[in-house]
């Protein structure tokens, strides 16, 4: 097991790095984008020690995926949110030489994560038969587009087609309306996710037995998990996709008035609740008059008379009525009115890091609490190969 170096240092108001429960754990990283790496990233924020292995060339690609064009420290921010907290081991897996010192590397790892297409890691002689050889132990993790097999093997593994080839993009938007993706990586986050708890799980095993194992993780079984909820009623008993509402869509399988609203200066959302009852609150006149709210043919009908109620006022008039009711509502929030809002200060949901030379950047933190603490660290993401001649001496002693 490789012993911390200059490893990253977590900040005062989070454990410290012994106090965390993955402390003494040693995870390469041979992933890129966002899936692999944002399992990686997880695994480091509980106290990991993470490599992660890049091309000598660049680096992963994402160091140079720029958002709005926001840099730090000579990478996109966005390879700073998903890679903070590790380090950078530059090699070459074409190379004999540095594919040796990899298999160095591997001999004392814990973990090691690549999202490689299937049969890559294979031909660079570090598959999982040859891998588990090198350490019985490691618990090998991959993630892929579409899984190891099928006609969709080789397809490009990316979020906005997995969200248009799983169904996914059709559940958003009105009805009349085209598929509406999420307006985020959704699929890989939760890829990556679901990676952790598999990697979280082996280790576990591991621990209990001294046996490491593999698991693996596709983007497209991971947006199919994530319609869990929709498929079981689909599968049980439709025949063609849901109805989206024409109105206020939210849920292709929630009767009125579940779904969002415009108020005269805003939107409200609205969840389950009796649509009698709503009435009744809002002055809704004729709402003895309309049909059952379970009724999903009825759900564009009974949603119409609701949103011509609402946008007559502005959304706190609504909200002072409705929340003391106990009725489930919202505001719909941009991001400057949720800063701005004393809930989002009280969740401390933001770190700063810092780069070598001084400069910082502002990012999301862990969501996770160890102990009641919440997890942060100052680390920025490391410069390309930052590492590598720390790492080649520590294996060397």
């Amino acid at each position: 097991m490789l012993v911390p170096i200059g490893g990253p240092d977590h900040a005062a108001d989070g454990p410290p790095p012994d106090g965390l429960p993955l402390h003494g754990l040693t995870v390469l990283d041979l992933s890129q984008y966002l899936a692999g790496p944002s399992c990686a990233l997880r695994l480091a924020d509980l106290g990991a020690r993470v490599i992660k292995v890049e091309r000598p060339q660049g680096g992963d690609a994402s160091r140079s995926l720029y958002l709005a064009g926001l840099d730090f420290d000579g990478s996109s921010a966005l390879f700073h949110a998903i890679n903070r907290n590790k380090q950078s081991y530059t090699a070459d897996l074409k190379d004999a030489d540095d594919a040796a010192a990899v298999r160095r590397l591997l001999t004392m790892a814990d973990v090691v994560i690549h999202n490689f297409r299937p049969g890559v890691m294979d031909r660079l002689g570090l598959g999982w038969e040859a891998v588990s050889a090198i350490n019985p132990r490691i618990v090998y993790a991959g993630v892929s587009g579409y899984g190891e097999a099928g006609p969709w093997r080789d397809r490009p593994g990316q979020d906005l087609l997995v969200q248009s080839l799983s169904g996914m993009a059709w559940l958003s938007g009105d009805a009349g309306d085209p598929p509406v993706p999420a307006g985020l990586s959704i699929v890989d986050m939760t890829a990556g996710a679901q990676l952790c708890q598999g990697v979280l799980a082996l280790l576990v095993r591991r621990g209990v037995s001294g046996r490491g194992g593999r698991v693996d993780v596709s983007l497209m079984e991971a947006a199919i998990d994530l319609q869990f909820e929709h498929l079981a009623v689909y599968l049980n008993g439709g025949d063609a996709m849901p109805p989206r509402s024409g109105v206020a869509n939210g849920n292709v399988y929630l009767a009125a008035p579940y779904g969002i609203y415009a108020t005269a200066d805003g939107y409200l959302a609205l969840a389950m609740t009796p649509i009698d009852r709503l009435g009744a609150l809002i002055g809704m006149e004729d709402g003895a008059a309309l049909p059952a709210a379970d009724d999903l043919d009825a759900r564009d009908a009974i949603k119409t008379v609701v949103a011509d109620i609402l946008i007559r006022r502005d959304t706190a008039h609504w909200l002072a009525i409705l929340e003391p009711a106990g009725v489930w509502a919202a505001p719909v929030l941009d991001w400057p009115a949720l800063l701005a809002h004393p809930g989002f200060a009280a969740l401390s949901a933001t770190q700063r890091i810092a780069a070598p030379d001084g400069a910082t950047l502002t990012l999301t933190r862990c969501p996770i609490r160890v102990d009641g603490r919440v997890l942060t660290s100052s680390s920025a993401a490391p410069r390309l190969g930052a590492d590598r001649a720390a790492i080649d001496g520590d294996m060397a002693a």
